[in-house]
């Protein structure tokens, strides 16, 4: 699952609008929407901030690197 598609299915599971997950993340609501459209460059402190509100943090997954 993508980050974008986490947050806005966490976000309506709890039934907050986008307004009010940047009042509680203490980000805008242009960084909220740029978020749930997955928009590819967002800084990792302000993501960060609203995983925060359903316990969750971006960290480093260890990927497969295929070696042919």
């Amino acid at each position: 699952m993508k980050i974008s598609e986490f947050i806005k299915a966490k976000r309506k599971n709890l039934g907050l609008t986008q307004i009010i997950l940047a009042e509680k993340a203490g980000v805008g609501l242009r960084f909220v929407r740029d978020l749930e459209q997955g928009k590819p460059t967002l800084r990792l402190d302000k993501v960060n901030q609203v995983l925060d509100l359903f316990g969750s943090e971006v960290g480093v997954i260890r990927k497969e690197v295929n070696h042919e």
